[in-house]
């Protein structure tokens, strides 16, 4: 894997789960990582661990959803590291597992704003960072959502969908400024986050937990769930430099699940 020793990585959604498997796999290759996410107390966790690796971290308690607070994470971020190598736009909610019908607007809006607002808010104030400096990597995490139907998840699916939009259109756009913009696909992924989606979904469908998870579990090739240091290892290299050709990408981490 490529060295990030010096390079200032932003994981947004680094909590738990996914982020957290990223944040931590940076700190491995000696990045410092700015962690944000709405849980300070998780944060704090996470960056003890990253000091023990002997990295610098800094903690921003963030809610993407509010432009003022996304503002102040970049702020803090040039504050303390003086650039930005790399955003990682990962923070995210399940949303309602529900019909269409029975969706509340407040339900719909706060999926849309914290999955697909939030991350093109952050990505609003790191261009400015970057084409300064005409270099700089962004990596969105979207899901197999964003590929598929998604019955019982439509605000979800529609924000998954959503930020493959943007991330292509965004590469579009930056690309002459050095900047580089893709984006990774997961599907299932071993963890916390998935058992509440199959509890959510088993209780909607008056099924068992052992049934959906299957039903998660048997259209994959590679009949396992991958894990999320898995998809960690494809965000970074896609802020490698060793990927510096590569923008405008797409690239699913789900065991083959997208082609059932």
């Amino acid at each position: 894997m490529a060295n990030f020793k010096d390079k200032t990585i932003i994981v947004t959604g680094a909590g738990y789960g996914i982020g957290k498997a990223t944040a931590l796999a940076f700190g491995r290759e000696g990045a410092d990582v700015v962690l944000a996410a709405r849980s300070r107390e998780k944060l704090e966790m996470l960056a003890e661990e990253l000091r023990a690796m002997g990295t610098d971290p800094l903690v921003v308690p963030t809610d993407v959803a509010s432009e003022i607070e996304v503002k102040q994470l970049f702020e803090e971020t040039m504050s303390r590291y003086q650039k930005l190598d790399v955003l990682v736009n990962n923070a995210g909610i399940t949303g309602p597992t529900k019909l269409a019908q029975e969706i509340k607007a407040e339900e719909w809006l706060e999926t849309l704003n914290v999955n697909l607002t939030g991350a093109f808010y952050c990505a609003k104030h790191a261009i400015p960072i970057m084409v300064a400096q005409k270099r700089g990597s962004i990596v969105n995490i979207s899901s197999v959502a964003g590929r598929i139907a998604y019955p019982l998840r439509t605000p979800y699916a529609a924000s998954k969908w959503g930020m493959i939009g943007l991330s292509h259109s965004l590469a579009a756009e930056l690309g002459g400024d050095g900047i580089r913009v893709n984006v990774v696909i997961p599907g299932p992924i071993e963890g916390e986050r998935i058992n509440k989606v199959i509890a959510d979904r088993a209780e909607a469908e008056k099924r068992s937990f052992e049934e959906v998870r299957d039903a998660f579990v048997s259209p994959i090739p590679l009949k396992r769930i991958p894990t999320e240091e898995e998809v960690a290892n494809a965000i970074l290299y896609f802020a490698a430099d060793t990927s510096a050709a590569i923008t405008g990408q797409a690239l699913n981490v789900d065991g083959g699940y997208h082609m059932h």
